[in-house]
């Protein structure tokens, strides 16, 4: 059997799961009541507007929301329908495609993103100040790697 946590871990579990379960909510009641998006549909924005050419292969896009090929493929879809992005044959390889970011989708995250930024202040990084702020980074930034890896050793031996 799996040990169990002590009960100063077992509570910053508990915190950890309750508080940002009702942050990611009240984010995404925002950010639809504002714009409405969801919080997928925003993803999806800011990743093909900072990639190069505002476009991704569907492939990359997937494993950057840690999203099913299925998945993804509803989400782009969707978001074609809205004219927020399009799908687009790879240039390099006809075989692959890209979600490529619209002028609409840009227009539209350009006009989310202040209301977004200003939930995301108001409910987390305003409480925080800057020694707080390093070590969510320093924590977040380690179990990210730490997951990328077990996620793609997984995904590697799986294809082998």
């Amino acid at each position: 059997m799996t040990e169990g946590l002590d009960a100063i871990r077992l509570a910053a579990w508990r915190a950890y799961v309750e508080s940002s379960q009702l942050l990611l909510t009240q984010l995404e009641d925002e950010l639809r009541a504002s714009s409405g998006l969801s919080m997928a549909d925003y993803h999806v924005l800011v990743l093909l507007s900072e990639a190069p050419g505002q476009r991704l292969r569907m492939g990359e896009l997937a494993g950057r929301l840690v999203f099913s090929p299925s998945r993804l493929t509803y989400q782009i879809s969707s978001m074609q329908r809205r004219g927020l992005v399009t799908r687009q044959p790879c240039p390099e390889d006809r075989r692959g495609s890209e979600a490529v970011l619209t002028a609409t989708g840009l227009l539209t995250l350009r006009d989310a993103a202040p209301h977004h930024l200003a939930s995301v202040r108001a409910h987390l990084m305003d409480d925080l100040d800057d020694d707080e702020v390093a070590c969510l980074t320093r924590v977040f930034e380690r179990l990210g790697a730490r997951l990328r890896a077990v996620r793609d050793a997984s995904t590697s031996h799986a294809t082998s």
